[in-house]
């Protein structure tokens, strides 16, 4: 491709509402468009990275014995009713009614769909097992669009579903599909690790996140240095900090005054005692209905493993008007002593604690010296807490970082949740009527891009592994209007182009230092550069986008040379 005959809009400034680099040189870079909030134009560049990202899925896909099929975007909202996911998603499902007033949705995923085609197709155990996928747009009402393609109200995904006759089945198909996931992002050049998770909206047992750690990342995951543990902070287990009650001797209960105090630091500062002292008491409505969680003061609750130990669908911290009516206090004084009838749940934390400062549900006031057992009974204990880095590997105890990650790709392991609802069932060997056992498997597909450039990019632009890049070459006549330079550009180019290198040859009547800084910018791995010196001397120079390392290459030898770069 010609660069004057090309749509490569290039920019010298970062757009003012970008804050991560992938979101800054995708557009810097002329790579995308916004349209509106959350909708991008995928110029030619983009669209020819997107293109070569979906073939590396095709081919990994097709080689695990995955059929591609496509489904539709718009759906009945039956199906979804059936599943209970119509209320579990909520506002975040984009819902319209056509002109005969039938309502229909705009899929954020396909679950369902799926499920449905094979209850409707498939009869028979020897049909099975099967695993089915597509690459198709997604619809989703973000509440805020952000970080470019990262988190979008429309984007592509690669979706796969495996149907097998039992667990073992399931178990054999997620393993081919874990593995052409590491496969998929070993190839695109992502630095992925696959961690733990929480099934989520999902459902099922099981599930893994493939995360690429960045600061840009959303997320936040556990890693350990020693034996190499990795989970997402949402499930990474708490080991409990004590084994029992505290024998510490029970000190008098007492109230004190803090007026206009509600929040753990300053109550800490005006008590004077560290925030391992305090118990903070949350409410939340599960389903509901309101439960009382309790936790140290220096932690952060977990909603995830609260919502799953208390098995509920919705889970919400309580409004100020529910709080007042069930504790008898504005926000920030809430306490277990003198709750009634209500539920209420302590955190590992809380166990080995004693002689420790409360709320008293009581305006501008607190309790010290609370004690469990003598002011107030529970007996629910539960790890329900985000994992800190000074907690230590679940597994071995040794030391652990967290840090913000990229989510990549999902695989759930969803069991019958749905084939028994959609009614998706075979007739085994003994003509037994069975649900098939199912999986899920998710790739953020333009998710993908954002990713490799954040974390492959320098001060100059992106740096593109060549399996995606949107060209492997680009040639710079560095003066186009020199005739010897454009004869041996032109040459170069058509040679290249016939020896099936995809190459993208910068004609333009523009200075060396926009060229360099544009293909920089572009961040094509391999430049020719052919100036009006060396053209003389039929030499031209190469240059590595990622390592900087220059060589000076006969033109006779070029195409050989380039060939042993690219490894073709």
């Amino acid at each position: 491709m010609r660069w004057t005959k090309a749509l490569i809009p290039t920019l010298k400034e970062d757009p003012q509402d970008a804050e991560v680099i992938s979101h800054k040189l995708m557009i810097r870079g002329g790579f995308i468009r916004k349209l509106i909030s959350g909708a991008y134009t995928y110029l030619p560049l983009g669209l020819r990275v997107l293109k070569k990202v979906e073939r590396i899925i095709r081919e990994e896909m097709d080689s695990k014995g995955a059929l591609e099929v496509l489904m539709p975007a718009i759906h009945p909202p039956e199906v979804w009713k059936q599943t209970g996911r119509y209320e579990v998603l909520g506002e975040v499902m984009i819902k319209f009614r056509d002109r005969h007033g039938k309502e229909l949705v705009l899929g954020p995923t396909h679950e369902e769909i799926i499920t449905d085609l094979v209850a409707n197709n498939v009869r028979s155990y020897k049909e099975l097992p099967m695993i089915l996928y597509q690459i198709q747009t997604k619809f989703r009402d973000e509440p805020r669009p952000r970080f470019g393609v990262m988190r979008t109200s429309e984007f592509i995904m690669k979706d796969a579903y495996s149907f097998d006759c039992d667990v073992a089945g399931m178990e054999e198909s997620y393993k081919k599909m874990y593995d052409a996931y590491c496969r998929i992002f070993a190839r695109c050049g992502l630095p992925y690790l696959a961690v733990e998770a929480d099934p989520g909206m999902m459902g099922g047992s099981v599930s893994h996140e493939f995360m690429v750690p960045s600061d840009a990342g959303e997320d936040r995951i556990v890693i350990c240095g020693k034996c190499k543990y990795a989970g997402s902070v949402d499930v990474v287990p708490c080991k409990p900090k004590a084994k029992g009650p505290s024998k510490e001797k029970k000190l008098p209960i007492a109230e004190v005054e803090t007026p206009g105090i509600t929040t753990i630091e300053k109550v800490s500062a005006l008590l004077k005692v560290g925030p391992d002292k305090l118990v903070k008491t949350l409410l939340y409505k599960a389903d509901g209905k309101v439960v009382a969680l309790l936790l140290r003061g220096d932690y952060e609750a977990n909603e995830t493993k609260i919502k799953n130990y208390l098995k509920c669908a919705s889970l919400e911290l309580a409004d100020a008007k529910t709080i007042e009516d069930v504790s008898g206090a504005p926000v920030g004084f809430s306490g277990p002593v003198g709750l009634k009838n209500i539920r209420i749940i302590a955190d590992n934390s809380v166990l080995g604690m004693a002689n420790f400062v409360t709320g008293a549900n009581k305006k501008d006031t607190h309790l010290i010296n609370v004690n469990m057992g003598r002011d107030f009974e529970t007996k629910e204990f539960a790890d329900l807490r985000m994992i800190k880095a000074d907690d230590g590997c679940p597994l071995c105890g040794k030391p652990i970082e967290i840090k913000q990650a990229i989510e990549v790709g999902h695989t759930f392991k969803l069991g019958t949740k749905y084939s028994d609802v959609l009614g998706a069932k075979v007739l085994d060997k003994d003509g037994k009527e069975i649900p098939a056992v199912m999986g899920c498997y998710g790739i953020g597909v333009t998710r993908i891009l954002a990713s490799v450039i954040e974390t492959s990019n320098d001060k100059d632009g992106i740096i593109w592994p060549m399996e995606i890049s949107p060209y492997s070459v680009i040639v710079i006549a560095l003066n186009i209007e020199d005739k010897k330079v454009k004869e041996l550009s032109e040459d170069i180019y058509k040679k290249l182009l016939k020896s099936g290198i995809e190459v993208l040859y910068d004609d333009r009547n523009e200075s060396a230092g926009i060229k360099f800084k544009d293909a920089d910018l572009i961040g094509i791995p391999v430049k020719v550069v052919i100036g009006s010196k060396n053209a003389k001397k039929d030499i031209v120079e190469i240059k590595d986008r990622k390592t900087g390392k220059v060589e000076e290459v006969a033109v006779k030898e070029l195409p050989e040379r380039i060939r042993t770069l690219l490894k073709v």
